[in-house]
C-alpha cells in the first residue's frame, strides 16, 4: 500500500532536488535520472512505515536500479570521448564542470556510483558501502580507480586537469 503520510510528502519536497542530482550524476541523463528517482520514491512510499533511514533507502534503490538498467543495456557502444555538451555562458568554471561531468559519464557504473556517493553526496566510506552493498575497502578501491581514470582522461584532454587540480 502506498502511504498518504504527510511526513512522506514533506520528505519528498525537502530532498527531491538533491536526490535528482545524485541520480543524474549516476547515469548522466536527465530523463533517466528522473525515472530512477520516481521509481525510488515509489518504492519508498510502499515501505514508508518500515524504513528507518529514507535518504539511504532512496539512494540504494537509485544505485541498484541504475546498475540493473546498465546490465540490460551494456551492449551499447562506449565512445572514447563524449560529444561537446556546450557551455551556456562560457565561464571557465562551467566549462571545467562540464568537462569533469563528461569524464564522469565515461566511468563504469560502480566507479561512478562510488564517486557520486562519496564526493557529491558527501557520504562516508561506510555509508557508501552500505548503499552499494559492498565492503568499505571496495568503495576505497573503486574511488581510487575512478579518480585515477578521471585524472588520466582529463590530462589527455589538455589543461583541464590543471584547472581542476587548482580548484581543489
Amino acid at each position: 500500500m502506498v502511504t498518504t503520510d504527510p511526513a512522506y510528502t514533506q520528505f519528498v519536497q525537502d530532498r527531491q532536488g538533491r536526490l535528482r542530482r545524485a541520480a543524474y550524476l549516476m547515469c548522466g541523463d536527465p530523463d533517466q535520472a528522473e525515472d530512477l528517482l520516481q521509481e525510488a520514491l515509489i518504492a519508498l512510499a510502499e515501505k514508508w512505515e518500515k524504513v528507518e533511514h529514507p535518504d539511504a533507502f532512496v539512494r540504494k534503490v537509485i544505485y541498484r536500479q541504475r546498475i540493473s538498467w546498465w546490465r540490460k543495456t551494456r551492449h551499447e557502444t562506449m565512445v572514447e570521448t563524449m560529444p561537446d555538451a556546450g557551455v551556456g555562458d562560457g565561464a571557465e568554471g562551467r566549462a571545467r564542470d562540464a568537462e569533469v561531468h563528461d569524464v564522469l559519464r565515461t566511468l563504469p557504473p560502480r566507479q561512478r556510483a562510488a564517486l557520486v556517493l562519496r564526493y557529491f553526496e558527501d557520504l562516508t566510506e561506510a555509508q557508501a558501502a552500505e548503499v552499494m552493498g559492498i565492503a568499505v575497502g571496495t568503495v576505497k578501491s573503486l574511488s581510487h580507480q575512478a579518480i585515477t581514470r578521471m585524472r588520466e582522461q582529463l590530462a589527455a584532454r589538455g589543461t583541464a586537469e590543471q584547472q581542476w587540480e587548482g580548484q581543489r
